[in-house]
């Protein structure tokens, strides 16, 4: 456990609230319910209201009327990127891959930027430039922008399905890192641990939800996603528990 303590960068007050309010189970909280929540995992009362005045300030929050904070639009969109990532949809898989191949060209290279982070964020892997793949185990709504600017094919089997997985991923690399942070989650300092669950949380996004065949044995994915949610449980209970029943209450 020290050996994975030892890898975590703490987070800062600002990633801290971005933490709590991105793993929120309402749409906005007040300045109170951050407050005590981050309080309980070790972040100062002042700092945190500093934090949230510069987040304001910044654009990253916005003050509703009645003196709550919601996420920006932006950060928003990471929210359903970070809930997609923690209950992913899957669907039987038949053996099928997907296949995505670039067909527009002479674009700048920010809308190229763009479109390869749209594909990254789906899970597909780029097997060389412009065509990316996945295995077709998830339920995709294409973006328009992929529709648009990309021929997308489906049924594809290629003919060794696990080489082509491990030259795709760096599933070994992946499930060291997510079992460091497994271990320090247990460990006593509420700081820490919050740290390795929001470490965590961005983990998850680079997890590419492989079907079981495809995974190397003990693969611990479900294992880390099922630590981070039972985390973000007890957040939000022990906010609950803390500021009363105000949350409860709102429609």
């Amino acid at each position: 456990m020290v050996e994975a303590e030892a890898e975590l960068v703490p987070v800062t007050t600002r990633s801290a609230v971005l933490t709590l309010l991105l793993g929120a189970e309402l749409p906005a909280l007040t300045p109170r319910e951050i407050v005590a929540t981050a309080g309980v995992v070790g972040f100062g009362e002042s700092a945190v209201r500093v934090a949230l005045s510069r987040m304001v300030s910044a654009g990253d929050l916005v003050r509703e009327d009645d003196g709550r904070l919601r996420l920006s639009e932006r950060l928003q969109l990471r929210q359903r990127r970070q809930d997609a990532a923690t209950h992913p949809s899957r669907r039987d898989w038949d053996g099928g891959w997907h296949v995505v191949l670039v067909t527009t060209t002479g674009r700048p290279a920010t809308e190229r930027a763009e479109l390869r982070a749209v594909l990254s964020d789906l899970r597909l892997a780029e097997l060389r430039e412009g065509a990316w793949t996945r295995p077709a185990n998830l339920e995709i709504e294409w973006p328009e922008s992929v529709l648009r600017d990309c021929e997308v094919m489906s049924g594809a089997r290629p003919p060794d399905p696990v080489r082509l997985t491990r030259a795709l991923w760096d599933l070994d690399g992946w499930a060291v890192r997510a079992e460091a942070l497994l271990a320090a989650t247990s460990t006593e300092d509420p700081r820490l641990r919050f740290t390795a669950c929001a470490t965590a949380g961005r983990h998850l996004l680079a997890d590419p939800v492989l079907p079981d065949a495809l995974l190397p044995a003990h693969w611990p994915g479900e294992r880390l996603r099922a630590s981070h949610v039972a985390y973000r449980e007890w957040l939000i209970a022990m906010r609950r528990s803390i500021t009363g029943d105000e949350a409860l209450s709102r429609s």
